[in-house]
């Protein structure tokens, strides 16, 4: 897996990773090619051994309508997303694309964790994009208020850009608390999730935590981003929004 530069997404790392008087937000959100060469090749070898990689690997439910996060009960499923939970094929994905997420994993966390023993029940294959962009926006929006509401709208067209989301299977990592990388004391929550885009052979991996204020912090947050005003959160990322924007929303 291969990271691919984009500044757009830089600046919105930088407005992620804040804080305010309760917890410390901790986010990033990162693309990948899916194209293998060298050690890529290598490993996908070694993980073909089990099974081919056009096998089916089976999943684990959801995570966004299972998970407790900071609003979660305030926000109801649509038909449509329950009809296609009860569908067998969601709970499943090929080996192959099973393997492309553990790299994004490996490629995202090295040198501090190895994934590659990674089971596919950690895995799960989300409702749709819709699902899990409401999912993000009520668990970002709870914590981080008006900051998430400025930022929203060049958020989902900065990542709407990048990976067409309209194209996208979104998958979630839901680890046990052994494997979590987000897994430390103080810890309050934490998603991963991969918005992959099998044509464009390109994952985007969202990542976040929230970690208690309480907690030690070796997190290396300095200014408080959360007191940037329009004009200033505007400059910072570099992006000119129209006066009446409106939100990606996919159907």
């Amino acid at each position: 897996m291969k990271l691919l530069e984009n500044s757009n997404l830089d600046r919105l790392n930088s407005v992620l990773f804040t804080k305010n008087d309760d917890c410390r937000i901790i986010g990033r959100i990162e693309s990948y090619s899916c194209k293998m060469a060298g050690d890529d090749k290598r490993l996908f070898k070694v993980f073909s051994h089990d099974a081919p990689p056009t096998d089916l690997a089976a999943l684990a439910p959801p995570q966004t309508i299972l998970s407790a996060s900071p609003n979660a009960g305030n926000y109801s499923r649509s038909l449509s997303s329950a009809d296609e939970n009860d569908n067998p094929l969601s709970h499943v994905c090929s080996r192959k694309t099973l393997y492309y997420l553990i790299s994004t994993l490996n490629a995202s966390f090295r040198p501090d964790y190895d994934f590659s023993h990674s089971k596919s029940d950690e895995f799960s294959r989300e409702p749709s994009v819709t699902w899990v962009q409401s999912f993000i926006d009520n668990t970002l929006g709870t914590v981080l208020g008006e900051h998430y509401h400025r930022l929203h709208s060049t958020l989902w067209n900065t990542v709407d850009e990048e990976i067409d989301l309209k194209e996208c299977n979104v998958y979630s990592y839901n680890p046990d608390l052994e494997c979590d990388p987000f897994g430390d004391e103080g810890c309050l929550w934490s998603f991963n999730f991969f918005l992959y885009n099998l044509k464009k052979k390109r994952i985007v991996f969202f990542t976040c935590k929230a970690q208690s204020a309480s907690a030690d912090d070796d997190s290396g947050l300095g200014r408080d981003n959360l007191d940037m005003s329009d004009e200033e959160m505007e400059y910072f990322l570099g992006i000119e929004e129209e006066e009446n924007s409106m939100p990606i929303v996919v159907e």
